[in-house]
């Protein structure tokens, strides 16, 4: 495979859409002759076919990949397994026309503005639909039939519809993505369309909207947001000479250290003034408990703090209904955040559990932060800090 073109492609498409780049890059190419053009899987991996690559021009190449990265933004594959179980679907030709619905949502985004239109691209227009839907919407505005005839060919995998192919590698094959990483790119690709609001098609605005406030449980939100923040850049990493960096060679008689990945210390400050009611510190711990787990079990690099005016000390989790909550006093979770920091060792990843009546630092601690809000009626006095990532809890 002409690996140097497909990966000029991939640096046309960064530079034609620069809010996507953190996604572009984190796409690993596998080479198949099995795939037709080029294709994903839910794990991040994009089977690319030799042939396709020596015969398309370098220009429609960047708008393939900004299209088959999109289907994985967009997460077309768990919303085609959640359509066809609500509607009863199954079957192969459900699943295309799965993937039909879900070009029609992209390619109004994906092509222009600097990226060619490849012959054949399936449009709202083409099957005289209007433009701007969602996959959900456009399913239940066609069938498979002649108008649909000239797309029999279509297969982005199983990145676009949800079913496996027999090409993909499944979750324990090389070059996929944890699911913390997925979440980590989505994230970093949210802010950065957040960072281009004037250049952004509306679709992207949209996406980028739900990815910050989407409509689905808190729980798995509260989970993604901390797990994005662990597998941050710098989190959960330090250095070792137990393995040399590769800089070494370049520095004869000198010993670098290399950098590892371990796992991140995260630690959750609960806040426990008298107006955060007694359901809601039960539902903190249980939060509590959700993290180690998040953590792949690991309750030792989870510490717990009580904070109301005044902050406890930090207690390692080991079971949360060993946690004692102390306070009921006023609020002010800026001392909070002091003791996790003053703490040794140090903190990764910060997550505060609160109503919001409380001031916050001007400035960031340092530390990806996350915060889980209690429901109120009344708007907050301190409004959440921008360097944070906000989940709001609902109760639910």
């Amino acid at each position: 495979m002409d690996e140097r073109k497909l990966y000029a492609a991939r640096l046309a498409a960064a530079r034609a859409r620069p809010y996507l780049a953190a996604a572009l890059y984190a796409l690993r190419p596998v080479a198949s002759e099995r795939v037709p053009t080029m294709a994903v899987d839910r794990h991040w991996r994009c089977y690319v076919s030799p042939a396709f690559v020596a015969a398309t021009p370098v220009e429609e190449l960047a708008g393939v990949w900004v299209h088959e990265v999109s289907h994985l933004l967009r997460d077309h594959h768990g919303r085609g397994d959640r359509y066809a179980a609500r509607h009863g679907l199954s079957g192969r030709g459900e699943r295309l026309r799965m993937n039909i619905a879900a070009d029609l949502e992209i390619n109004d985004d994906v092509y222009g503005e600097g990226l060619a239109e490849p012959a054949g691209a399936v449009r709202p227009r083409l099957l005289r639909l209007e433009e701007g839907l969602l996959m959900e919407e456009y399913l239940g505005r066609f069938t498979l039939g002649p108008a649909t005839q000239d797309f029999v060919w279509l297969d982005c995998g199983s990145g676009a519809d949800g079913l496996e192919r027999e090409w993909d590698l499944g979750p324990d094959g090389a070059h996929g993505l944890s699911d913390e990483e997925r979440d980590a790119v989505r994230f970093r690709v949210a802010r950065g369309i957040e960072g281009h609001p004037g250049e952004v098609p509306q679709g992207w605005r949209r996406w980028a909207e739900e990815a910050f406030h989407p409509p689905q449980p808190w729980r798995d939100l509260l989970g993604a947001a901390v797990r994005a923040a662990a597998s941050g850049a710098g989190a959960g990493q330090d250095y070792t000479y137990g393995r040399p960096a590769r800089r070494s060679a370049a520095l004869p008689g000198i010993v670098l250290p290399a950098l590892r990945r371990r796992v991140p210390r995260v630690t959750v400050v609960i806040d426990t003034s008298g107006s955060v009611s007694d359901a809601e510190l039960g539902s903190a711990l249980l939060e509590v408990t959700a993290i180690g787990r998040s953590l792949g079990g690991r309750r030792d690099q989870v510490g717990v703090i009580s904070c109301d005016a005044a902050a406890g000390v930090v207690q390692r989790l080991c079971g949360a209904e060993g946690i004692p909550l102390i306070g009921g006093g006023g609020t002010d979770l800026v001392v909070g955040i002091d003791r996790a920091l003053s703490a040794q060792p140090r903190p990764d990843v910060l997550v505060m559990l609160t109503d919001g009546q409380t001031p916050w630092p001007m400035a960031s601690p340092g530390r990806p932060t996350v915060i889980g809000l209690f429901p109120r009626r009344d708007a907050y006095k301190w409004p959440p800090p921008s360097w944070a990532r906000v989940v709001k809890i609902d109760g639910g």
